[in-house]
């Protein structure tokens, strides 16, 4: 899959001759409503016979019009959001720079300057995708900028429980941020993956039997709640199961920042200053500050079982 990085205003020698299917949206997390939208236009190119493209962002348009108190937050990086798009069987994705200059076009000066410009035979985007001011850049409005240039393919929305609510990113933070990782993954259509870097942490886990990985995150990654989850990790090529716990060192009294520690089964390697990436499967309970170390192991003895059945339960399958 070739990805062209475009900053505004659009060079058009950036731009492959020839017509392609289209699909636009931001796509963070490539969820099941997002994998609906690429599935759509994916089947559109096969029977026209033509590359599928994806026309994206570098990070939220939302960064150009408001502020983010808390930081933000995505649930895919670029390079993981880009291996999920290939996955899709993706051909060629343009990463767009959304800056202010970009997101000052009119809807009209957007639809001239880039979908034309890309050669679309049909853009393809979900019922509610927007492209400029909500109100006068949505699905319904675009045929009326496209001038019969290219064909425009709305998809419906991807119903969740009693289908009042719509799969979602801002959903599936929201369960995510709540610990409930089951119902996230079902919204994903996948299980969810995080990645960081393996630091040193205090070695505590160590002197009690249980070493651990502990792991540098992003601070724009979408990390569970504290407390204790099932997950495997890759580590060079290799996945193993582990299971990871997110809290502040509770029963060590520390005042300190929310860390991530996994310990990982049947693994004995220094790692440190290696990137791995997490799966993550199933909330087990709350952290808790034991009265004692032999508490703890205790505890953490049952953890490792119970993580063990569930992973067994669950063989591993080819992650997307």
């Amino acid at each position: 899959m070739r990805v062209i990085k475009i900053h505004h205003p659009l060079n058009l020698q950036l731009i492959p001759a020839g017509q392609t299917i289209l699909a636009m949206g931001f796509f963070d997390g490539v969820h099941r409503g997002h994998q609906a939208v690429i599935k759509r236009a994916k089947r559109e190119a096969q029977r026209r016979h033509l590359p599928l493209a994806v026309l994206t962002y570098n990070h939220t348009p939302q960064i150009v019009y408001r502020r983010f108190d808390r930081g933000v937050h995505y649930l895919t990086g670029n390079r993981r959001k880009f291996e999920l798009l290939a996955h899709l069987g993706v051909d060629l994705v343009y990463e767009i720079d959304f800056t202010s200059d970009f997101g000052a076009q009119s809807p009209q000066e957007f639809v001239d300057a880039y979908l034309v410009a890309m050669h679309p035979a049909a853009v393809v985007a979900g019922f509610d995708h927007t492209y400029g001011p909500k109100d006068t850049a949505t699905m319904s409005l675009l045929p009326k900028y496209a001038r019969r240039r290219f064909d425009v393919i709305t998809v419906p929305k991807m119903p969740i429980g009693n289908g009042k609510e719509k799969v979602g990113s801002t959903q599936i933070k929201k369960t995510i941020w709540n610990g409930q990782i089951e119902q996230a993954n079902a919204s994903l259509g996948y299980v969810y993956q995080t990645a960081g870097i393996v630091v040193h942490g205090f070695a505590r886990g160590r002197q009690i039997g249980f070493p651990t990985l502990n792991i540098d995150w992003p601070r724009w990654c979408v990390l569970p709640k504290t407390g204790v989850y099932v997950t495997r990790v890759l580590v060079n090529g290799h996945w193993y199961g582990g299971m990871a716990n997110i809290g502040y060192d509770e029963t060590f009294g520390d005042d300190a920042d929310k860390t991530l520690e996994i310990f990982l089964f049947n693994f004995h390697h220094e790692v440190y200053g290696e990137t791995v990436r997490v799966n993550w499967y199933q909330r087990l309970r709350d952290t808790v500050k034991f009265n004692s170390v032999a508490e703890l192991v205790a505890q953490m003895k049952q953890d490792e079982q119970a993580c063990q059945k569930y992973l067994d339960r669950h063989p591993m399958t080819t992650n997307k």
